[in-house]
């Protein structure tokens, strides 16, 4: 039958007593300092044990508005613990509150769910005003005997269901007794308050999730802007976290301290998926400039364009030169024949020329410099009514650059996504937990010497952490193999490129060194680079001092 809930005689007060009182003062504390819901909802289910002196229960916690999920499991009597912070899994479904539109009947816990009220059953064998051949079922196959049950919904103070708490067989002197009124009113007002501090990690937990997405978005953006920098967005907190851990873990060495806790981990790489979001606001024009000539469109084939209106000016003068040649002689022909084809063989060669350098793949040394000038100055053309040098100002300075595709001008431009990336971070009001956000973030382009940008920070104004971004960020750029502008490199020759920029005080050599120790190179390797480009390497090679 179901109880009417009177004062048992029998039952120790439990609101007088001292057990009580600790017992609450300590889920106060835990409701407002718990960060893991897992831990906080067994937390509660434990006081509520404790201050009943039941045999066990169960917390349940609501998914998706439509089920109760178990969230933990305790039966002393059986020794079992199951979920919550026990690493076992509970091996049961989650329960429906309702069915067809009706509340779940076939489950005590949906009930009280459905209709928000707690129900207290004195015999679970004598009851007939509930089904519970389920309870039943269970008892025969534990061969455990459940009498009392008290089930609380835990309900917000937005009238929210947040779980539901179940307790079974409280007991006084040994034996189990009924639920008093006392117990009731005590176990529903934790698990009003308890609800309402659910409701406040689920909102913290809502909110940490939104701001995860956030950033991911960020990078989803850059991706979706240009797919190579979206690639690197996502590598390098990857590459990030693990140097993170190898250090974390390392025992040896200046760096054998150093230790993150969860918190500090989860702020790393909320700076590692945001180090770059300073790109968003580049220019896909230099961002994305895979060729020297390349603006809206790779100019060299306007340069052939133009290459082509010279060679047919060779082979107009060519003809004119015969046409008007008076009785010419077969030794002037022939002159007037080898003169036309050195020029269009010039022209020919230095289109391959001009095509090799835009990819910028090659140092371009000073006679190269030279070769692009001359070409210049030796061929005019006329196009529409206005002769000009076959290439302009431009393309020159374009074709001369030294190194790689940009001017210095697009260099600047790229340089100042640091920038970029520092004032959108400094302007977030990032929670204490994630100050260090701007400061991870903003310092991957920093060298050990100072001569970094955007700051010119020396290693000792740097964090360590900020340091393992460097390290992320050059390994990842370098062995990256959807560079529109680059060949993917060999491993080795990225690892060498590295030693010698530790060499020249550009990169921590006590990171650099965990780095190669640890293995994390080869460990990202194996995941990120293709199979062609994971070579031997031989680690003595590569100096870290």
């Amino acid at each position: 039958m179901t109880q009417a809930i009177a004062e048992n005689p029998n039952t120790i007060d439990v609101n007088d007593s001292q057990l009580a009182l600790e017992h609450l003062l300590k889920l106060a504390t835990d409701l407002a300092s718990e960060r893991c819901t897992e831990r906080l909802l067994e937390n509660i289910l434990l006081s509520a044990m404790a201050l009943t002196e039941c045999d066990g229960g169960t917390i349940y916690s609501v998914i998706e508005h439509e089920y109760l999920g178990f969230a933990t499991l305790i039966n002393k009597p059986l020794k079992l613990h199951l979920g919550g912070t026990s690493d076992k899994d509970i091996p049961y479904a989650p329960i429906p509150i309702f069915i067809n539109k009706k509340p779940n009947e076939k489950a005590l816990v949906a009930i009280s769910a459905a209709t928000r009220k707690p129900i207290c059953i004195e015999d679970v064998y004598a009851c007939a005003e509930y089904d519970l051949t389920a309870a039943r079922q269970m008892d025969e196959k534990t061969g455990y005997h459940t009498q009392s049950v008290l089930t609380i919904p835990l309900e917000n103070h937005e009238d929210e269901l947040n779980g539901v708490l179940q307790l079974i067989n409280p007991r006084v002197n040994g034996q189990v007794v009924p639920f008093t009124k006392t117990q009731v009113n005590l176990i529903s007002s934790i698990g009003a308050l308890a609800a309402v501090a659910l409701t406040n990690r689920q909102l913290i937990d809502n909110m940490e999730e939104l701001f995860q997405s956030f950033t991911r978005l960020i990078a989803k953006a850059i991706d979706e802007k240009s797919p190579y920098t979206g690639g690197h967005c996502r590598r390098v907190p990857i590459l990030t976290m693990m140097i993170a851990e190898a250090v974390h873990q390392y025992q040896t060495g200046p760096l054998k301290d150093f230790t993150m806790n969860d918190a500090d981990k989860h702020e790393l790489s909320v700076a590692g998926w945001l180090h770059d979001c300073g790109k968003i606001a580049i220019p896909e024009s230099v961002m994305d400039k895979s060729t020297k000539l390349e603006c809206i469109f790779d100019r060299i084939d306007l340069i052939k364009s133009k290459i082509e209106i010279a060679k047919r000016d060779v082979e107009i003068t060519y003809l004119k030169n015969k046409l008007d040649a008076k009785g010419p002689g077969i030794e002037k022909l022939a002159q007037l024949e080898n003169d036309y084809q050195q020029e269009i063989d010039y022209l020919e060669s230095e289109l391959s020329f001009l095509k090799q350098i835009n990819l910028g793949g090659e140092f371009m040394s000073d006679a190269f410099k030279q070769r692009v000038l001359d070409l210049a100055e030796r061929f005019k053309i006329t196009i529409d009514g206005e002769v000009q040098p076959i290439l302009s100002d431009n393309e020159v300075y374009n074709l001369n650059i030294t190194k790689g595709t940009l001017t210095n001008e697009e260099r600047d431009i790229i340089n100042k996504h640091m920038d970029i990336t520092i004032s959108m971070l400094e302007a977030l009001p990032f929670p204490k937990h994630l100050k260090r956000v701007p400061e991870f973030a903003g310092g991957h382009h920093e060298k050990m010497d100072g001569t970094g940008y955007p700051k010119g920070l020396t290693r000792e104004q740097m964090s360590v952490p900020a340091r393992m971004m460097a390290i992320a960020d050059i390994f990842e750029a370098l062995t990256a193999a959807d560079r529109p502008y680059k060949d993917a490199k060999p491993l080795s020759e990225c690892l060498m490129i590295m030693s010698k920029m530790t060499q020249h005080n550009h990169l921590d050599p006590d990171l650099f060194e965990i780095f190669l120790k640890s293995g994390v190179y080869l460990n990202y390797a194996k995941q990120f680079l293709k199979p062609e480009q994971i070579d031997y390497v031989d680690l003595s090679k590569f100096t870290t001092n």
